[in-house]
Formats: structure tokens, sequence, C-alpha cells
């Protein structure tokens, strides 16, 4: 239990940096940038799948 909360909390923060880092960008990006904010949304999506399976898993282990 403790370590969801902590996975949880943690891709908060990771969410939050991510969500600040963007909004300090200009309007005119060139190709890296662009490429930036598609790795930092691959990232986030995929932190977002492992915390799902993680929930899965925690569920299916508690059932048991």
């Amino acid at each position: 239990m403790q370590r969801t909360m902590t996975r949880k909390l943690f891709l908060a923060l990771l969410a939050g940096l991510l969500a600040l880092g963007l909004a300090g960008c200009e309007e005119d990006q060139g190709p890296a940038e662009e490429a930036g904010q598609e790795i930092d949304q691959a990232v986030e999506e995929a932190g977002e799948g492992v915390e799902e399976m993680g929930d899965a898993i925690e569920d299916a282990s508690e059932g048991n």
C-alpha cells in the first residue's frame, strides 16, 4: 500500500513538473522542442500505464 502511494505521488510530481516546463515554453517551437513534448507525453502515458498495471496487480492479489 505504501509503495502504491509513493508511486502515485512520484507520478503526480512528474506530471506537475512536465506541465510547468511546458507552460514556460514559447509558442514558436522548433523541431527539437516538438520532439521533447512528444517524449514528455510518451513518458507520462507510460507512467499512467505502469500505475494502472500496478493497481490491477494489487487488486488481483487482494482477491486471493
